[in-house]
């Protein structure tokens, strides 16, 4: 089982940023499908969720500039970042939950700063 992250970096406050996370040797459409993140020296946070249906919830802290889809095609579940603020750096990880198994990424990192 691999999930895999791409797209973080370094992007000015107000910018934005696409994370993706691959997905193999999973069924993916029976996963919830997570994104997470963790600042340093902070405990890792729920930052958004999908569920196999398509349901999504997300913190506080990023409704309305968040926004969490998938492609149970393409295996892969996003994470579309809006105006972005130096308090959302952190390094971003994707989590697959069935329930029965839990499969962690190895996290992007994603500075906001100008």
């Amino acid at each position: 089982v691999q999930l895999v992250e791409s797209g973080g970096g370094l992007v000015q406050p107000g910018g934005s940023l696409r994370l993706s996370c691959a997905a193999s040797g999973i069924t993916f459409s029976r996963y919830v499908m997570s994104w997470y993140r963790q600042a340093p020296g902070k405990q890792r946070e729920l930052v958004a969720l999908i569920t196999s249906g398509g349901n999504t919830n997300y913190a506080d802290s990023v409704k309305g500039r968040f926004t969490i889809s998938r492609d149970n095609v393409k295996n892969t579940v996003y994470l579309q970042m809006i105006s972005l603020k130096p308090e959302d750096t952190a390094v971003y990880y994707c989590k697959a939950d069935s329930s029965i198994r839990l499969y962690w990424g190895q996290g992007t990192q994603v500075t906001v700063s100008s």
